[in-house]
């Protein structure tokens, strides 16, 4: 068996490396160094090349060929251009070679240079972050057209109850082993219900949908947005949901509050603050349920351990918006029946 998937895995990389020196000789970058770079979540593989005298680029290499001008990614992207938010350029591609080349951003996320900033540097970039949501909620509804794949899906009913099913599938059954009797599935359903209702009842605005510390990049003291071709219409407490209530990092409360008055002021819009905050929490809920969902899936399908460091931050967060509200506790107590990090 190992030797099977050792194999397959050198003739992948082999296959993968042709097409890539195929593309840079169509190119004139024979010279070009290859690097490996650590991939995301999905079935692209990520390669730095280094040019001679003329910098570096960063390779999308796709499982097989695409179509470049239909694909998700490229449509979005020419929206975010036009907004405009800062986003890796394209800079050349190959359908039949399946390789997508961009603008190399470097390796320095907003989350790996958290360690390093000073309080001033760390105010500055999270209030930069919070300014670009909210220019992707204004522009995105001045630029609001059936031309580009966000207007047309959003956080529906059914797209937030299957994130929460994922949740419990994954997460609770998977990772956990729970195996949860009827009565108390029944139960987290009903639960599960009332949010999702209220979620998509409210008014929707253009959502990066994983905004959070490892999806903005730091270049030349610039925050850079990526992996956004996931976009759609959500409430607009969504992103910044994702971005304060994120696994990666840890904020204070103090910035918590700092950070969504200023997002709050920024909108000029004359919400009403505790409300905006109940929606707020109620959206960190549903997020960090289904972020641990997803770290269940990684590590128990996909044989992926890294997201187990982030499981304690996540449940915390879930733990500490269950009990800050009283119409919470029905689920707090089915859910603190089988998660001991919800008794504490």
């Amino acid at each position: 068996m190992f030797t099977v998937n050792a194999e397959r895995r050198t003739d992948d990389g082999a296959e993968i490396r042709a097409r890539i020196d195929e593309f840079l000789d169509h190119r004139g970058l024979t010279g070009a160094r290859v690097v490996p770079l650590t991939g995301d979540a999905s079935d692209r593989r990520y390669f730095r090349i280094y040019i001679p005298d003329d910098g570096s680029q960063v390779l999308a290499v796709h499982p097989g060929p695409i179509e470049f001008r239909s694909m998700t990614f490229v449509r979005v992207a020419d929206l975010l251009s036009l907004l405009p938010v800062p986003i890796p350029a394209i800079l050349s591609y190959s359908n039949e070679l399946g390789i997508i080349s961009l603008e190399d951003l470097g390796d320095v996320t907003l989350q790996a240079h958290l360690g390093a900033a000073t309080p001033t540097e760390h105010k500055a970039l999270y209030r930069q972050a919070v300014a670009l949501i909210e220019t992707l909620q204004r522009r995105g509804a001045e630029m609001a057209s059936g031309e580009y794949p966000p207007y047309a899906i959003s956080f529906d009913v059914a797209k937030l109850t299957w994130e929460l099913d994922f949740f419990a599938k994954n997460f609770l059954e998977g990772y956990r082993g729970i195996a949860l009797p009827a009565a108390t599935r029944a139960a987290l359903a009903d639960e599960f219900s009332t949010i999702v209702n209220e979620l998509a009842a409210e008014p929707r605005v253009l959502c990066h949908r994983d905004y959070h510390s490892r999806n903005l990049m730091l270049h030349e003291e610039q925050l850079y947005i990526i992996d956004f071709q996931d976009a759609r219409m959500g409430p607009d407490s969504y992103d910044l949901v994702s971005l304060l209530r994120d696994s990666y990092v840890d904020l204070t409360e103090d910035e918590v509050d700092d950070l969504i008055a200023f997002f709050l002021a920024l909108q000029r819009q004359g919400h009403d603050a505790q409300d905006f905050r109940r929606r707020f929490d109620l959206m960190a809920i549903q997020r960090n349920l289904k972020a641990l969902g997803t770290f269940g899936f990684q590590t128990i399908s996909r044989r992926n351990p890294v997201y187990i460091q982030y499981m304690p931050r996540t449940l915390n967060y879930v733990r500490a918006n269950l009990e800050r509200y009283p119409r919470f506790g029905r689920l707090h107590d089915l859910l603190a029946e089988h998660l001991e990090e919800l008794r504490q």
